[in-house]
Parts: C-alpha cells; structure tokens; sequence
C-alpha cells in the first residue's frame, strides 16, 4: 500500500509513538522508511550556525555536527530498528525551516505517507491540547503535503495491518472525495471495517437563529442522501460498512463516535467546506480531534496522492 514514508522526528521521546507506527508500517508494507530530522533554523542567511529546535542552544551545522546527530538519532530509535527494522531504513537530517523541509523532501522523493506527532515538546500529550503548545509543524504539514498524513498524538496499542474499525467522517467537501478515497482503500486493504459518518452542526446562524426540530430533520434526511450518493455508491463491492449521522459540534460528535466504534483510525480531509488549503488554521475541525483523538488520525488535504 505504501513505498516510501517519511516519519518526520524531532528524536525526542515526544515522537516515540509515532516512531513505533512508522517502523512498523514500513516493516509490513516493505517500504522505505526516511527518518527525517530537521536540525535548526540558520542564525542568518546561509550562516553555518542554527539554532538547535530541541535545545534552544546555537550550533556550528557543520559534518561533524550532522553525523553526531545521526549517530545520536540511531541510538534514540535503536529499539525501534531491531524491533521493527527494515533493511531500507534512511537516517536524513537537514538545517532549515522544519515544515518548509519535511513538504520539499517528501516531494522530492515522491512520498506516499508523511508519519509525525502532534507536537514535538517533551511534555504529556495532553498538554497539546492548549493552543499556546499546540505543535506548528504539524499543522502546517498536514496543510500543505501533498500526500496524507498519519498523526499519532497517544500510544497506538494495535499495529496498521491489525485496524478492525476505520471511521471516516466528512462534511461532504470536495477534499473529503479524497479523503473517502484513502479510507476505502486502506479498508479494502487490510480487511477493516469502515464507518461514514457526518455530524450535523447545529450552531446558531450568524443571526443567532437555533435550528427547529423539522429543519433538523431535513438537515439528516439530506446527509444520508449525499452519503449514498457520494461514498456508498462508488464502493463497489465493499459491503463491510455502515453509515451514521449525528447531531452537535463537529469534532465533540468525531471524537464520541470514535469512541463508541472503538476506532483505531480516523481519516478525515484537513481543511473545512469553504475554506482553502492554505487558509485553513488552528481551530479548524480536523486539528481538533488530532489533538484529543486517542488513535491516530490520517489527515488528507490534497487529491494527488490520496488513493496509494
């Protein structure tokens, strides 16, 4: 399903649940894992020294500099390599602007799958859930990358290949074809059940109107006709599926239903109905549930690559 994957790292123990789910894809896909690990920011223009995005210190970016990291990150994922190795491991560390390099490699090498965690700090996950910490390279990756990406936020207790419940929830958006797209696909795949789900948000209008019953009833009546019109129609002869729409604020319902299936995936497009990929911020619908989600999350926000 996956030849290349990058898994985007800032080798501290932040990552290591990520680190598991991307070795272990690997291994099982027989893949090329690049273990892809962005330095600092240069000081100034090409100045050789950066500034260390883990320790906040300066450092000469030179050979010497570059092959300790390295030497230092195979440690770091030394487990991971003996556990879930594959002879097509590839250590790459590079100075720069840590989502503007992780976007230009994996165009580079024509990745079909970008793994990374929700944020990078040393700290309990849950603490990403406040904005002020929430992780900036995550966000504007899963923005712009042209392929999905896998975001880990918790411990992933089964492996890929071992998903029985994928939920795919979506807000009928052009995005979210692409999105339905590598769900059923990784369904397909690997033999999991797939769920579609939609919740309807009632929010006031911007008068300040709250939806009646009878125009909530309309508002369902129309998702389960776009659900068979735009997803169950085209799955052919997939029959492990089921289809449920709820009422409330979007990423609550995501995260309840979630929860109710037993979820070991959800796959969802980045960016909302109306909004652009490059205009979409934080706040937005899919950050939210990453960032609360206690599975990882497949965010797609492009069609190029969403079906591998």
């Amino acid at each position: 399903m996956f030849k290349k994957i990058i898994f985007a790292t800032s080798a501290s123990p932040a990552c290591d649940n990520a680190a598991k789910v991307a070795f272990d894809l690997a291994r099982r896909n027989k893949a090329r894992l690049y273990v892809f690990h962005v330095l600092g920011v240069p000081s100034r223009g090409f100045s050789q020294v950066v500034r260390d995005l883990r320790t906040g210190e300066e450092e000469h970016h030179d050979a010497d500099y570059r092959d300790w990291v390295l030497e230092e990150m195979k440690q770091t994922y030394s487990y991971q390599l003996e556990t879930y190795g594959s002879p097509d491991v590839v250590m790459q560390v590079v100075a720069g602007v840590p989502h503007t390099e992780i976007l230009r490699f994996a165009r580079q090498e024509g990745a079909d799958l970008i793994v990374m965690g929700a944020n990078t700090r040393e700290e309990d996950p849950g603490a990403s859930r406040v904005r002020s910490v929430i992780g900036n390279t995550m966000q504007r990756v899963a923005r712009s990358a042209r392929c999905p990406v896998l975001i880990v936020n918790r411990p992933c207790t089964t492996c890929w290949n071992l998903f029985s419940n994928i939920v795919f929830s979506t807000d009928f958006s052009k995005a979210a074809d692409s999105a339905f797209n590598f769900a059923l696909k990784t369904a397909s795949q690997i033999g999991a059940k797939l769920y579609l789900f939609h919740a309807c948000d009632l929010a006031a209008n911007p008068m300040g109107v709250f939806a009646g019953q009878v125009e909530i009833e309309r508002r369902i009546e129309k998702a389960q006709a776009l659900m068979q019109e735009r997803y169950v129609s085209k799955m052919g002869d997939f029959e492990n599926y089921q289809v449920d729409i709820w009422e409330g604020t979007p990423y609550v319902e995501i995260l309840k239903y979630a929860r109710a299936r037993q979820a070991d995936l959800i796959v969802m497009a980045h960016h909302t109905k109306e909004g652009e990929v490059e205009e979409a911020e934080i706040g937005s619908t899919v950050e939210q549930v990453v960032l609360r989600s206690a599975c990882p999350v497949a965010s797609v926000s492009k069609p190029e690559k969403a079906v591998v």
